[in-house]
């Protein structure tokens, strides 16, 4: 039978976490203290923390340790953006939410704010076959600020930052004059605007929310101390696309399958400082949303 439910939990101030870097980004054994740790880092800084996913069918905002321990250790769980949420609910089926449902499922519970690793993007070889992750898509519809450390760094970044100015979503630097890259500081890419204080940031973002019906990206790079050298990263990524198991994963496989082989050959230090990026998100989304 289809469920119509939806559970909020959400308590204000709140900052929305997905569910993928989870259930899908992170060995299952360092899941549930990942997540314990964004959660703190976000009552650090003055706020709540909303954890989103789809338990049975059921959009759920604010979920519990017991439902997220469901997701973590179920059989299947589909990673889901907004084409195929609405299947998912209608089936009863678990759900790990990505950016782009995220957002859907945070502005229907009235949260404004969104801490995440990083968005999708304009993947690469577009001009050949066109693949825009729905992220994109979802933050010109929903009023909602996600924090990201960019895009990921397997995408075309440039016509990622492109498409974003195409579709009005404003690019907003938290102590940056650039839009990151994942796991790199730095690009050649600009902002819009840069902001070096959270209260000001926050009382921009509650003008442009209200403004506009659509999201606001805010760039925050990974921490300096948890970088990780561009020459290092594409040697990683160059051996991971050769690999068997990326070239024959396709359409929502694709990027976690690229991850994965990178999380292998980098012996783990990609999966740290994706933590590492995500904490820091987490923290300035918290300081955000506490001033919002």
């Amino acid at each position: 039978m289809p469920s119509h439910s939806f559970v909020n939990r959400a308590k204000s101030p709140a900052v929305a976490l997905e569910t993928t870097i989870l259930v899908h980004g992170l060995p299952k054994d360092s899941a549930l203290e990942t997540a314990a740790l964004f959660e703190s880092d976000i009552a650090n800084a003055g706020a709540n923390a909303a954890l989103i996913g789809v338990v049975s069918g059921v959009p759920t905002v604010g979920m519990n340790r017991q439902e997220l321990e469901t997701l973590i250790n179920a059989d299947t769980v589909a990673k889901l953006n907004t084409a195929n949420l609405g299947y998912a609910m209608h089936k009863g089926l678990h759900g790990a939410t990505t950016v782009s449902t995220t957002v859907e499922l945070a502005e229907r519970a009235g949260i404004r704010v969104f801490a995440t690793g990083g968005i999708g993007g304009v993947h690469t070889g577009y001009d050949k076959r066109p693949d825009i992750s729905a992220d994109l898509g979802a933050l010109a519809r929903h009023r909602v600020a996600v924090v990201t450390s960019g895009c990921k760094n397997i995408l075309d970044l440039a016509a990622t930052r492109e498409l974003l100015e195409s579709l009005g979503v404003p690019v907003i630097g938290y102590q940056t004059d650039v839009f990151p890259a994942f796991y790199q500081r730095e690009t050649d890419l600009p902002v819009d605007a840069r902001f070096d204080d959270a209260k000001e940031l926050a009382d921009y973002l509650s003008f442009e929310l209200t403004r506009n019906a659509r999201g606001v990206v805010v760039a925050n790079p990974i921490p300096a101390t948890s970088e990780i050298p561009q020459q290092e990263w594409e040697e990683w990524l160059s051996k991971a696309r050769s690999l068997p198991s990326v070239m024959e994963s396709k359409g929502r496989d694709a990027t976690p399958a690229v991850l994965a082989e990178v999380h292998r050959l980098s012996d783990g230090r990609t999966i740290e400082a994706n933590i590492a990026l995500a904490r820091s998100n987490a923290t300035v989304a918290g300081l955000i949303a506490a001033n919002m």
